[in-house]
């Protein structure tokens, strides 16, 4: 079964319009970060759907340019659609069903973890690709899944290279490391993503040192924390 970097859904306009919805790019994503940032000081659920609104709306105009203002979105769209949009696009579960408010659900959502990235070293270590001219053409054209999958690959690529160098001097990188740094990364990017920071001794913090550079991490490799303990 062939596998996907994402996936994409469709979505119906009150008239009966069909979009096909995709994951944000990151030159889309970073604005409509800019406004998710300010439910953190939403009063209400009132206030909450607001702002969601128009970070449904900074999702479906870069996809779907026919609707651009609010009003338009409103004129569109039924609540439930601005939640599948938030959903499709950028991975924020909200569910008016549950008790608990609608900023605490969109805020204990995946997308908050954008804030652990440091997403200036990772497009960095994926612009060496040489595929494009400069950041902003990188992020008009890379999702946030899409430069995770690219930055994999790079990564797995260059350990290969680096087990064969190492294989011709009678050294085998695996038996060294005790496992494949490929498989570290990915239980990283899971916990990065899925923002589970609940005391696990394997957490992001505790990658250092030789664990760091085992994993994949290190000076200009990739993610970046501070250590507030």
């Amino acid at each position: 079964m062939a596998t996907t970097v994402y996936d994409t859904k469709s979505i119906s306009l009150i008239d009966g319009t069909k979009i096909e919805l995709k994951p944000l790019k990151i030159k889309h994503l970073r604005k409509f970060m800019e406004y998710f940032d300010v439910i953190k000081y939403a009063n209400g659920d009132e206030e909450s759907v607001q702002i969601l609104s128009h970070c449904a709306l900074v999702a479906l105009s870069s996809q779907y340019p026919l609707i651009a203002t609010i009003e338009d979105l409103e004129d569109s769209v039924d609540l439930p659609t601005v939640y599948s949009i938030l959903e499709i696009t950028a991975g924020i579960s909200v569910n008016p069903e549950k008790q608990e408010d609608l900023k605490d659900q969109a805020t204990d959502s995946k997308a908050s973890s954008w804030d652990s990235l440091d997403l200036a070293e990772l497009e960095a270590e994926v612009f060496l690709l040489g595929i494009w001219k400069d950041y902003e053409e990188l992020e008009t054209a890379l999702s946030m899944p899409e430069l995770m999958a690219t930055l994999k690959s790079k990564r797995d690529l260059d350990y290969q290279e680096k087990k064969f160098l190492a294989a011709i001097q009678g050294v085998d990188l695996d038996k060294q490391s005790g496992s494949d740094p490929g498989n570290a990364w990915e239980e990283m990017k899971a916990r990065v993503f899925n923002n589970k920071a609940d005391g696990d001794p394997n957490d992001i913090t505790a990658f250092k040192g030789s664990k760091a550079r085992k994993a994949g991490f290190g000076i200009g490799m990739g993610l970046g924390y501070e250590d507030l303990t």
